[in-house]
């Protein structure tokens, strides 16, 4: 049987992965066709002697889809420029996905960027940044080497521009505000007396700047509105603009006459303060998100910083400082103590201990010399050493982690899903509301002003910005959150799956062990030491590449024995090894080994199953055809093992725990873990099957392992979680990945996993709801039954607090510890 996998292009939802499916378990000689509606994957295993990969290809093709053996696309990451609300994302995204080529187009509000997957062959990226321009947005260039500094000093000098235009709409507003107010509070407030029109021209000289620097929101606002996919700024430009129309239509048609007996004039009826107030507390706003977003990224931000600017370059004997982004591979780079690592490379001169914590979370420095690796932003601490540069730019370990969370950060939850298709419909239901509910007031009541105010409320306490920050900015501070604390968790998905977990399968070896075999007891026959059991036995096992006789060595030299030279040295494929060592005939083995030779075990028979019960490798060792006692070795379990489990059964999720050992050993380390659930006896490529069985239970479930030997499972959990060092961080078939090996990171990420989407729940339960509350209101369904009216200023002022609420309480993530 053949397996292979094709990637899918042209699905739109589960139906076409079912026709998919249906159409290739048709044809003769397939014994399987899953799709992955997700991934966009067909995954077939068919008999290749009855059907050719061609057929298949040609089956999917037939029913309207493309099938394809390699991902032919490319992926490129744009900033965009002038998005306002969620309807622009959607409008951007609609944009690019017409063209032809386009793969798939996500755009997140909250980053300001566009991940476009496109073939080349098709499209080309111009074309891609030409239809952001012509729906009427930024396509800004593509990320450089410091792309994190030109990214914030641009976003540092958006905000700066917007609070400059909110304290001049301010300064004006105010006056405005109290001139068209004061009389209607009280007269009693001092209020300078003035013609009517003169005080008209006054409002109208006071609201002209406002609009001034308010003017993105009309030209944004109606280019949109023009396109026939309006957005948040064409409600505020509809909005206010008709307030100003109406309140100059009112100024130019007023006829000054006196109030009989009141000796008061009659005022032309103006909306000015209204348009004022409103663009004003929307600037404020847009402020305040503006700020909110930026604490959002703060993380990548950190990560960032990690990196140094420089590098010292050693050429023609001698040192050059140089800019960070002209180190070439192969470069002779030397660091000094106190300074960072630049870039990844190994060390060809020099002795020091290097600071990986940023890294691995170890805290003890770890021991450099020649030949070993160094990874960049990690410190030196002690000698000065040169190495030589390996990786560079965006191929160092740093760097990708970098990427791994800003990937994260640009992906979307399923959960956002319902939020995406509102926003698309969003603004125009807005306008078609506010519409209906002006012209049906002006209909009962013949009155154009009452009217107007319902209109014009209508239109401005809409927030279509509040569904569209609601998921993005929780992921946001919810996926740096987890890379602060070492927690790589590489999209929305799979933070959304992760807090369904209710089983999670933990690898033994090099995840609840340490994966590093040690001695842990000797036990010599009468007449014979334990050190010079141990010394012998070291000295025959000097020349394996088991990683048990590796352990017994090290075992020997960390007691300082000196070891005696091997000869005839011989390695028993399954059994042991024998050599010759001082002139006696050393065997160091399993019991099959000593049975072979004919050696009895005796009592030490009785021992050796006790140590296997704990767990431990027990290895007989025979000198000159007698037996002289046991080694027994054991991967010891790590500190954090045992709480780290107790912390997940507390959490109400039941614990596995799978291995290749035998029943017995693997028993004794589930016994010390806490696990009760033990799969044993598990070959590498078997592993992914029990993953299965226990999805088959209905269970939703979770594969912990080394991201190594652990792939095919990882892939196949609902979450695979990869434990390993840092610099493994590409490791593809995780969707989690804990940098400092330690098991307790497990539990943190799925409570993170809740709390986030908790997060997330709230946010659409607030945006949803302000809509759904706040739009009726403002329709005047209060004042039907007798209630107030919703004046615009205050509509705007909800508004504006809506986005703020929502970021703000993403925020709250922040404080996740």
């Amino acid at each position: 049987m053949e397996h292979q996998i094709l990637s899918i292009r042209g699905m739109t939802c589960a139906a076409c992965a079912g026709r998919i499916e249906r159409t290739v378990r048709k044809l003769p000689g397939i014994a399987q066709a899953n799709v992955n509606l997700a991934s966009e994957k067909l995954f077939v295993e068919y008999d290749a002697s009855a059907l050719e990969l061609a057929a298949i290809k040609a089956a999917v093709t037939k029913i309207g889809y493309e099938a394809f053996e390699k991902p032919a696309h490319s992926q490129a990451t744009i900033t965009i420029g002038g998005m306002s609300c969620a309807a622009c994302a959607v409008r951007v995204e609609k944009a690019i996905q017409k063209l032809p080529g386009v793969i798939s187009a996500g755009v997140n509000l909250a980053t300001e960027k566009a991940t476009v997957a496109y073939d080349p062959g098709q499209v080309r990226l111009s074309a891609i940044k030409e239809a952001i321009v012509r729906a009427g947005y930024q396509a800004l260039d593509a990320p450089k080497a410091n792309a994190a500094d030109e990214d914030a000093a641009r976003k540092q000098k958006e905000v700066k521009t917007l609070w400059i235009k909110f304290i001049i709409a301010a300064v004006f507003a105010l006056p405005l505000l109290y001139l068209a107010m004061a009389p209607m509070i009280s007269a009693k407030l001092p209020f300078p007396h003035m013609a009517p029109m003169t005080h008209a021209w006054v409002q109208l000289a006071l609201v002209l700047p406002v609009i001034a620097v308010g003017y993105r929101f009309y030209t944004v606002g109606f280019k949109a509105l023009f396109s026939l996919s309006p957005n948040m700024d064409s409600l505020i430009a509809i909005g206010t603009s008709a307030a100003v129309l109406y309140s100059l239509y009112s100024m130019f048609t007023f006829k000054p006459s006196g109030m009989a007996g009141m000796g008061m004039e009659a005022m032309p009826t103006l909306y000015f303060e209204s348009a004022g107030v409103i663009i004003t507390l929307i600037l404020l706003g847009k402020s305040l998100e503006a700020v909110s977003k930026g604490k959002t990224s703060q993380a990548i931000k950190k990560l960032m910083g990690l990196a140094p600017k420089t590098a010292i370059l050693w050429q023609d004997d001698q040192e050059k400082e140089i800019p960070i982004d002209e180190v070439e591979i192969g470069d002779i780079l030397i660091v000094k103590p106190g300074a960072k690592i630049p870039v990844d490379g190994t060390v060809v001169a020099g002795h020091t201990a290097i600071d990986e914590s940023m890294l691995t979370g170890e805290s003890m420095p770890v021991d450099k010399k020649a030949g070993d690796s160094v990874y960049a932003a990690s410190l030196n601490t002690t000698g000065t050493v040169q190495f030589r540069a390996d990786k560079i730019g965006s191929d160092t370990a740093l760097a990708q982690i970098i990427k791994l969370v800003e990937d994260a950060q640009g992906s979307k939850a399923p959960i956002a899903q319902l939020a995406d298709v509102v926003s698309g419909y969003f603004v125009p239901i807005v306008c078609a509301i506010a519409l209906a509910a002006g012209v049906g007031w002006y209909i009962a009541t013949r009155d154009l002003e009452f009217s107007l105010t319902i209109f014009i409320s209508v239109l401005v306490i809409a927030c279509p910005c509040a569904l569209g920050l609601a998921t993005p900015t929780a992921i946001m501070v919810g996926t740096g959150k987890g890379a602060e604390n070492g927690i790589l968790i590489k999209g929305g998905e799979a933070l959304e799956t992760a807090h369904k977990i209710d089983t999670i399968v933990l690898d033994k070896t090099g995840t609840i062990t340490e994966g590093k075999p040690a001695v842990t007891d000797v036990l010599p026959m009468v007449g014979l030491s334990a050190d010079a059991l141990l010394r012998i036995t070291a000295s025959a096992e000097k020349g394996s590449e088991h990683p048990l006789g590796a352990a017994i060595a090290a075992g020997a030299q960390s007691k300082g024995l000196a070891l005696f030279a091997a000869a005839d040295f011989n390695s028993l494929t399954g059994r042991g090894i024998q050599a010759t060592i001082e002139g006696q005939a050393v065997l160091a083995g399993n019991r099959k080994l000593m049975e072979e030779r004919g050696i009895p075990l005796g009592e030490m028979e009785e021992a050796a199953d006790h140590l296997a019960a704990e767990g431990k490798t027990p290895m007989y060792v025979a000198i000159d055809g007698g037996l002289a006692g046991i080694v027994a070795v054991a991967d010891v379990m790590k500190p954090s093992s045992r709480a780290a489990v107790a912390r997940l059964q507390e959490m109400g999720i039941e614990v596995a725990m799978i291995t290749g050992d035998n029943q017995k050993t693997a028993a004794a380390i589930a016994k010390q873990a806490g696990i009760s659930r033990v799969l044993a006896e598990v070959l590498p490529q078997d592993k992914s099957n029990e993953v299965k069985k226990l999805q088959q239970e209905g269970r939703k479930v979770a594969m912990v392992g080394d991201g190594i030997n652990d792939a095919p499972a990882l892939a196949q959990a609902d979450i695979g979680i990869a434990i390993g060092s840092g610099t493994d961080v590409a490791i593809e078939s995780a969707d989690i990945v804990l940098m400092h090996s330690d098991l307790m990171d497990v539990p943190t990420a799925i409570r993170l996993s809740k709390r986030t989407i908790r997060n997330i729940k709230q946010n659409l339960f607030w945006a949803f709801g302000y809509n759904t509350i706040g739009i009726p209101i403002a329709a005047g369904l209060l004042h039907l039954f007798g209630g107030p009216l919703l004046s615009p200023m205050i509509a705007a002022a909800a508004m504006s607090l809506s986005s703020v609420s929502v970021l703000t309480n993403a925020l709250r993530l922040k404080r996740f510890h």
